[in-house]
């Protein structure tokens, strides 16, 4: 079997077992309806490509596989890279740990998408402060707080981001305030107002940046949901002038008891606060975005 074989098959085996895992484990039902106490926001921890406001059971470990692969469209895409499935812009595998019912931690590592960097290792401590009860508390609100950290080899290039003339120009920190509610039986919002801070940055880049999310869950079925999310950086008119570009992803997911399965659609290469927010260059109208899955396992 030939490698690109190998890769168009994948997502169709990760689509297969993750049905065949949970087909008689979940009632939809009655587990997703807004009169629960509290009511369900967001079925992850995750929205697509940021942090959504739930938090994982206590103690809960939770294993997490994320893909992204290359542009569908565009001049990096279409039939001779298979719409994408030759190429591997990034990938993470975490895990993550409910240590009491509103505090969780997570550690990862990213393969990077090179530009500018690979080879990340990243953590994150996350803490919710109010959950969303009906007739009493209008919103649920969790604040998060991450770092990256590349060990790939320095550029040689002193010009170059990744060129590190110190150890402590390879981490990069994040901090977020997310905000949800649940409307009714079928929507939820949240706003995730996000500071970025990259301790080493080119000239024409600023090391902090204050970017605000938006995300929104639609239940179409028992089983399934429409998600997207928005992040939109604000700067200075004289920074980041270089084509940098906003996040968007939309996607399709779909939960059970234990397992929860995601294909999305994003212009954003990178995985993590630190990669996708700074460092989006794709331009959905040129065809340059990609399609992605994200696979989480519950003990």
């Amino acid at each position: 079997m030939t490698t690109r074989t190998k890769r168009l098959l994948l997502p169709f085996f990760l689509l297969l077992s993750i049905f065949s895992f949970g087909q008689d484990e979940f009632d939809f039902e009655s587990d997703f309806e807004f009169d629960s106490e509290p009511p369900i926001t967001f079925n992850s921890t995750r929205v697509i490509s940021g942090h959504s406001v739930e938090v994982l059971p206590e103690k809960t470990f939770e294993m997490r596989i994320e893909h992204r692969f290359g542009d569908i469209a565009g001049y990096n895409g279409g039939v001779q890279t298979m719409f994408g499935f030759d190429n591997v812009s990034d990938m993470r595998i975490a895990l993550e740990y409910g240590v009491t019912k509103n505090l969780m931690l997570g550690f990862g590592r990213c393969k990077g998408t090179g530009v500018p960097y690979r080879s990340l290792l990243d953590g994150f401590v996350k803490y919710r402060f109010l959950e969303q009860v009906k007739d009493s508390m209008p919103i649920s609100l969790t604040l998060v707080g991450g770092a990256s950290f590349t060990y790939q080899k320095a550029s040689s290039d002193i010009s170059n981001v990744n060129h590190f003339p110190k150890s402590i120009h390879r981490f990069a920190y994040y901090s977020q305030l997310n905000l949800a509610r649940r409307f009714g039986k079928f929507m939820s919002l949240s706003l995730m107002p996000t500071l970025v801070h990259r301790n080493y940055v080119a000239d024409a880049d600023i090391n902090t940046l204050f970017t605000l999310g938006g995300a929104m869950r639609l239940k179409l079925s028992k089983k399934f949901f429409f998600l997207t999310e928005y992040y939109h950086c604000f700067n200075g008119s004289t920074f980041r002038q270089q084509g940098y570009q906003n996040s968007l992803g939309v996607a399709i997911e779909w939960s059970t008891f234990g397992h929860n399965f995601t294909i999305n659609f994003t212009n954003s290469k990178g995985l993590g606060e630190t990669q996708f927010i700074p460092y989006t260059y794709e331009k959905w109208l040129d065809g340059q975005f990609r399609m992605g899955f994200c696979v989480s396992r519950q003990f």
